[in-house]
């Protein structure tokens, strides 16, 4: 049996290393399956008129399912999520900002990152999204 090369064993590990990613993808896939699996076999099946109704908060529903709603709400909602994904990323910079040998590099990756946020802004504003009319 011919020794095994360098390049052979760490090919070897590296794939190893992908096969316990796949185990705990299978792993992982089977639970949600017999999870499915088991709510669908324990859970009592009796439709009734009641139960085929729409429900919303409790009320009963009147009129169409069709509502007209202003599209700026969901654009203030973006808005938002875009700030608070900025303050997420935030806190961990400041914490990596005061290691030592990483202040230069972080403040220079943090001045992009809220440019970028910046850029995006000034177009939301420049599209009038941020007037409420």
């Amino acid at each position: 049996m011919p020794e095994p090369t360098v390049s052979t064993v760490l090919a070897a590990e590296y794939f190893q290393s992908y096969s316990v990613v796949g185990l705990l993808v299978l792993i992982g896939v089977l639970f949600v399956a017999v999870a499915f699996g088991a709510g669908r076999l324990l859970r009592p099946v009796v439709p009734t008129q009641e139960k085929l109704l729409t429900y919303e908060c409790g009320v009963d529903p009147v009129g169409e399912g069709w509502a007209h709603t202003q599209v700026r709400y969901y654009v203030y909602s973006f808005l938002y999520v875009i700030f608070a994904v900025d303050s997420i990323f935030l806190f961990p910079w400041s914490t990596v900002f005061a290691a030592a040998g990483y202040g230069a590099t972080t403040l220079v990756e943090m001045f992009i990152f809220l440019g970028f946020l910046a850029v995006g802004l000034l177009y939301a504003y420049k599209k009038g999204v941020l007037t409420w009319t």
